[in-house]
């Protein structure tokens, strides 16, 4: 197969699946040309527990990914979720030494908004900015070229345990992949399925996967908020199959077919056939049952975020709401429960604003893989973008060396 710079591909390694989308960026827009999808069984909670096993995985959504988009795959943007995801706030100042802001004012100012204490077994993987400030005149979206002596900035800055991210590259390096950027998830599924409108005016995204639920909180256009919940579908899908004592992986298929997250949209003389543990017969249970195990699940997952929402001391200014997206969200009845227990409004949030194979990735499952590509598109397109691959890990690998040497 031919190789094609110009192609980004988003690789979402999910504790339930690993996909793979391809994207080309051409001049009507951002145009979806290869989707690869398999289950994932190296992973728990978000966390790498078996290399092998992710790298198999790994290789089979490659391969599915370059049949389809016809040519071969050897960077990628990697997701990376997992309770070990930590985030926090800060503020930088500097002395502007010419009038006029330059973009050199702007790096040096974000450098100091960094200079924090960050445990040496952890690494920074994001470092957004939020507003500057320049001479007590806030709300700047882009401070270069304006005139003041005094610039700060307010920043979100996001840090990993260096190990989780190592592993999670290096199970796609020995796939045969370079990794240009590991983003965190909730971002990626943020850039996919959120209006502009919506994070102007306040929105939460919630994005509930297999093995966690990602939250990120949006207002005055910037991100305000993030956390990850340890907690996702995979929870849900276990109680199937102890209630109905039936295999995990038909427990999926029950939850996937005929789950909903409200009993009150189940008529009680619907039943469904669950086939039992050990290959025995077969047997007819209520539908309603299945909702009666599922409801209280799905009830506890949107109250830990509702927690983690007014815990972000945001919860007043979310006025646009809440936007579930994750291949759990699909659920029947998942956006009615959530406007009653958030009192908010509530939507399904499925990827937009791409072309091409738009219909097939229109599906909630799909919105990490696609914002991935959108954000790789505009990060390649920078002009700071390095070229080489293999930046990632060399810098996590520093990172941990020196944190070896720290404590050994």
């Amino acid at each position: 197969m031919a190789k094609n710079e110009n192609i980004i591909v988003g690789l979402d390694i999910g504790t339930t699946k690993i996909c793979a989308i391809a994207g080309e960026k051409t001049a009507d827009g951002l145009e979806i040309i290869g989707i690869g999808t398999q289950p994932s069984k190296g992973l728990r909670k978000g966390v790498v527990v078996n290399i092998e096993s992710t790298v198999q995985s790994i290789k089979e959504t490659i391969k599915e990914t370059e049949l389809m988009a016809g040519c071969e795959i050897n960077k990628v943007f990697c997701g990376i979720a997992g309770g070990h995801i930590r985030a926090f706030n800060s503020h930088g100042v500097i002395a502007v030494k010419s009038r006029e802001i330059t973009r050199a004012d702007i790096d040096r100012v974000i450098e100091a908004a960094q200079a924090v204490v960050i445990p040496p077994d952890r690494e920074v993987i994001h470092v957004i900015p939020q507003e500057y400030i320049v001479d007590d005149q806030c709300g700047i979206e882009d401070p270069l070229g304006m005139i003041g002596t005094r610039l700060e900035v307010k920043v979100h800055i996001v840090t990993a345990a260096v190990t989780s991210a190592q592993n999670i590259i290096k199970c796609a390096n020995k796939a045969g992949l370079d990794v240009d950027d590991i983003v965190l998830q909730q971002l990626a599924s943020s850039e996919a399925v959120l209006l502009p409108d919506e994070k102007e005016i306040g929105v939460v995204l919630v994005d509930i996967g297999g093995g966690t639920t990602d939250i990120a909180l949006y207002h005055n256009g910037t991100i305000k908020y993030t956390t990850v919940i340890s907690l996702g579908g995979n929870q849900a899908t276990g109680d199937i199959s102890v209630g109905l004592r039936t295999p995990v992986s038909v427990a999926e298929g029950i939850k996937k077919e005929y789950g909903c997250a409200m009993t009150a949209m189940v008529g009680k003389d619907e039943t469904i056939e669950v086939p039992t543990v050990g290959g025995g017969k077969a047997k007819r249970v209520s539908r309603f049952m299945l909702c009666e195990i599922l409801e209280p699940r799905m009830e506890e997952l949107f109250e830990l975020v509702n927690r983690e929402i007014v815990k972000s001391g945001y919860d007043a200014l979310i006025s646009s709401g809440i936007v579930i997206t994750g291949g759990t969200s699909a659920m029947e009845g998942a956006v009615e429960l959530a406007e009653q227990v958030f009192n908010l409004p509530v939507r399904k949030g499925t990827p937009r604003g791409v072309l091409g194979l738009a219909d097939i990735v229109k599906n909630p499952m799909y919105s990490t893989g696609v914002g991935l590509v959108q954000f790789g598109t505009r990060k390649v397109s920078s002009p700071h973008f390095p070229q080489k691959g293999d930046n990632v890990f060399n810098k996590l690998t520093s990172r941990m060396r020196g944190w070896v040497k720290e404590f050994f």
